[in-house]
């Protein structure tokens, strides 16, 4: 048999959760009062509208009144206020949203919803976690209204009576406990208002006791004018065809703690089949090896509700900076309602797609400026094509190659041998021995010398599976290798293996001797491309990917058609050691950066090499 019952809440067990969970940031409070307030505003504007209220001329605004020695917060909006019924309806029923019934009361009149902001109930209450006592003063803006004061210290009883507002609109005063004491700060509280108030869309002022008496007691020359801490209007409402780039840049500024400026952006402006505005930014980039990370501020209705919400803007676009405003989103949302969310899904594919046509689009008409955007921008367009398939597939017939002769290549146009290899740079300082010897041969390379790029080629032989991609020092081949047929000038390759191998005592190092094109070079080092990946991939992420051993397998290639090489067998056995390690030490430096004890090494046999001249 089924029977129905009513769930009991007990008020005074509830407060106490309230207090402490109902918001994971205690600073989250003041945004909820504001909201209130604006939300007041906007109601009392919609009423004017449809002529259910009377405008009375009074610009809207909020107050925000702190007085350190009192320790109250004040919060005064001149909205549509409330009756004595309203209180008691609103704020004495936890979880019943005035704002939703407004909605809904008037959705066949007047577009209410536009603006609204709290839907849920619970915002009022955030004010517990920083106060012991509560108190409301309002007046009601429909006719013969009389002012109503409610006060509650939290617990299961309130006081309801008389108010003192002779003018329409709302004032919380906040008797702010131990708990909140922090916020008995003016610098606190201006800190607080620049994150979460900022950019909501009424003026807001802010006005501590302390420092206002101190003003008065200056000379009327020295007070400064009265100016809000918002700006009601920012730039993302505007029509992209009416802003600037000084309006843009100077935005930028007001946002971002960045000395330098944007590249560019892309101003979002959707209102089907979502409602969403708002401002990207490509920053320039100020570590050339690292990807920094941006900062993407979500807003709804100008009330800022965080930063970086993977699930509304996709992860790798979180290297940009900007602002995005969705209407539709509520402040206060879980991770996993997002998740789930088809319009969320939506939008985050929405975002990503806008994104891609301004990066076509700025490839196409204006070339010369995307090639001197790219080394800022790339890491972010690598990393969104392995984060992204899609994005890759709008993106790879603009990914640029930068060659070793300063040209910028597209995929279609890269530098490939006859076995379909592409060879890389990935440090043009270290590498630049090998550098010479492909320039001198007429043999180009592209420059991949971001740490991104480590996982980007590997990505990139899984899209494209016939292109090979080979660091510029992993092998000899065709780039390297001597193609003459004459062995008149060269040394023997097994003397030479054994001069080298008793002068190194090395097991580990596998020791060739080859003809190279560049004559110059006595020796150098080549790396299995495989192996080094690897090796790279276990130093960003541990050993997770097998390889044991420190170092990839090295490989010294003697160049036999170098004449100090070919000299070797002619001198005795100590000049012949000091000769080999020394080559084998410049065949190091031109791979990678020597070790304390190699260098120390290097130099006093540096030392003996110059005397030897004397002798």
């Amino acid at each position: 048999m089924k029977r129905e019952g009513q769930i009991k809440v007990d008020s005074e067990n509830l407060f106490p959760i309230i207090k402490k969970w109902l918001y994971s940031d205690k600073d989250i409070f003041l945004r909820e009062i504001v909201a209130n307030g604006c939300d007041a505003i906007k109601k009392y504007q919609s009423l004017c509208t449809i002529g259910e209220a009377e405008d009375d001329g009074i610009k809207p605004r909020i107050d925000i009144i702190l007085d350190k020695d009192a320790k109250t917060l004040t919060i005064k909006d001149n909205g549509i206020g409330m009756t004595e019924e309203e209180v008691e309806k609103y704020i004495t029923q936890v979880a019943f949203s005035g704002a939703q019934e407004f909605i809904e009361k008037y959705k066949d009149k007047t577009d209410a919803d536009a603006g609204i902001i709290g839907h849920f109930g619970l915002g009022f209450y955030s004010a517990y976690m920083v106060s012991d006592t509560v108190e409301i003063d309002t007046l009601s803006y429909q006719k013969d209204a009389v002012p109503v004061h409610w006060s509650s210290d939290g617990a299961s009883t309130y006081e309801i009576s008389d108010g003192e507002r002779t003018e329409k609109g709302t004032t919380v005063i906040m008797h702010l406990s131990d708990e909140g004491n922090e916020f008995n700060d003016s610098f606190r509280l201006r800190s607080v208002l620049k994150k979460y108030c900022h950019f909501m869309p009424y003026e807001i002022y802010f006005i501590c006791v302390q420092d206002k008496k101190e003003d008065e007691a200056d000379d009327e020359e020295n007070k400064t004018e009265e100016k809000p801490v918002n700006i009601t209007n920012p730039l993302w409402l505007k029509a992209p065809k009416d802003c600037t780039t000084e309006e843009y840049e100077d935005f930028y500024r007001e946002v971002f703690p960045d000395i330098n400026l944007p590249l560019f952006w892309i101003h979002l402006n959707v209102d089907y089949p979502f409602n969403l505005k708002g401002i990207l930014y490509f920053p320039k980039q100020t570590d050339k090896l690292q990807v920094m990370p941006g900062e993407i501020k979500l807003f709804s209705n100008q009330v800022y509700i965080a930063d970086n919400i993977k699930e509304v803007v996709p992860e790798f676009l979180m290297l940009l900076k900007g602002v995005i405003d969705c209407p539709d989103m509520p402040l206060n949302v879980s991770r996993s309602f997002l998740q789930n969310d088809g319009e969320v899904a939506k939008i985050s594919k929405h975002i990503t797609k806008k994104v891609a046509d301004k990066l076509v689009s700025v490839f196409k008409n204006e070339r010369n400026e995307y090639e001197s955007y790219w080394d800022d921008i790339s890491p972010f367009i690598k990393f969104g094509c392995i984060k992204d398939e899609k994005f890759y597939d709008r993106m790879k017939d603009i990914i640029l190659y930068k060659t070793i002769n300063g040209e910028f290549k597209t995929f279609s146009e890269l530098p490939k041998s006859k076995e379909n290899k592409v060879y890389y740079v990935s440090d043009a300082n270290l590498q630049a021995q090998y550098i010479k010897i492909f320039k001198d041969n007429g043999i180009d390379a592209v420059i991949l010398e971001h740490n991104i790029d480590t996982h980007f080629v590997t990505f990139l032989e899984y899209k494209e599976s016939d292109i090979k991609f080979v660091r510029i020092d992993s092998e000899v081949g065709e780039a390297l290798a001597s193609d003459s047929n004459s062995s008149e000038n060269e040394a023997e390759p097994e003397k030479l293996i054994e001069i080298f191998k008793d002068a190194l005592s090395s097991d580990k190092l596998e020791i060739k001797v080859q003809p190279l094109k560049s004559t110059d070079t006595p020796a150098i080092i080549t790396i299995n491309e495989y192996q080094r990946r690897i090796n790279d991939m276990n130093k960003l992420y541990g050993d997770m990917f097998g390889a044991n051993n420190d170092k990839a397998q090295e490989t010294l290639i003697i160049n036999s058609s170098n004449e100090t090489v070919r000299k070797l067998p002619e001198y005795d056995h100590d000049k012949q050691s000091l000769l080999c390690r020394h080559i084998y030490d410049l065949a190091v430096i031109s791979q990678r950066r020597l070790s304390a004890d190699e260098l120390q090494g290097f130099i006093a046999r540096s030392v003996q090499v110059m005397e030897l001249l004397d002798s």
